[in-house]
């Protein structure tokens, strides 16, 4: 079955609500795009923390709207620490983002992301070559960069939300975001975006974020993907390399209403 483009206006419906709500979230990320990050959720509208001690990210994963797990920098008090946040999270009732960045190329992490999908993730977001591994199927990939095409990780982003109950979004030239039942294919971004450090990890900050609002998570997960590659092509139009790309790409963020989605 082919996957079904997202409508626009179900991309601003979202977005109105993203910006009306102003979801707390709180980013256990890696180092290097802390700052990115926040910047991006606060150009959208939403409220970034960056808890990572182990006692007090139990506790503000109960108090925010939406968590995020980004593997990045993994380290073995990192590892407790997540998983302290997400059983608060799922005590509390409030939906975790898994980031599974550069799984499947090395062990620690590889194992630590398949421990954490027994814990009911709302979102997985993830390169071709993430999600591939993450679903236990022959993956390439080299670090953080993929070496497949995200429609050929399309079955495997299928499976892994079958399994896991998760909304899968599964990023690249074309973005496919699949609940294992439907999916949504979300076009539009630039090759520039994979030359700066953090619009995959930021991505995924405002997937988590979309998973706290009201409606269909697909939708929201969609129109989250949406959002961000409008910006990028208006901030590709903008700039004239990577340098120049990351405040047009934020100053794109922060301009972006509901008519321009639409």
């Amino acid at each position: 079955m082919q996957p079904d483009l997202l409508h626009r206006a179900d991309a601003a419906h979202a977005l109105q609500h993203f910006r009306t709500l102003s979801p707390l979230v709180h980013c256990m990320t890696n180092d290097v795009v802390q700052t990115f990050t926040a910047n991006v959720l606060l150009a959208l509208g939403a409220s970034p923390a960056m808890v990572i001690d182990e006692q007090e990210a139990a506790q503000f994963s109960a108090i925010a709207d939406a968590l995020l797990i980004n593997v990045g920098t993994l380290t073995a008090d990192r590892a407790r620490a997540m998983r302290a946040a997400i059983d608060s999270a799922n005590t509390a009732g409030k939906p975790w983002t898994l980031d599974p960045v550069a799984v499947g190329a090395l062990t620690f992490r590889s194992d630590f992301c398949k421990e954490l999908l027994a814990l009911r993730p709302a979102a997985i977001r993830g390169n071709a070559s993430e999600i591939l591994a993450l679903a236990g199927m022959s993956a390439g990939g080299r670090g953080v960069d993929t070496t497949d095409h995200a429609q050929a990780a399309l079955p495997a982003a299928q499976a892994l939300a079958r399994q896991t109950q998760a909304v899968v979004a599964v990023t690249g030239e074309v973005d496919y975001v699949t609940d294992g039942v439907r999916t949504l294919a979300v076009t539009g971004g630039d090759p520039l975006m994979t030359r700066v450090v953090g619009t995959g990890c930021a991505l995924s900050a405002v997937v988590a974020a979309s998973c706290a609002l009201p409606g269909d998570r697909l939708t929201s997960v969609a129109a989250a993907c949406s959002v961000m590659a409008q910006a990028g092509s208006r901030a590709v139009a903008a700039s004239t390399g990577p340098g120049s790309f990351t405040p047009a790409f934020l100053d794109a963020l922060y301009a972006l209403n509901g008519e321009d989605v639409a």
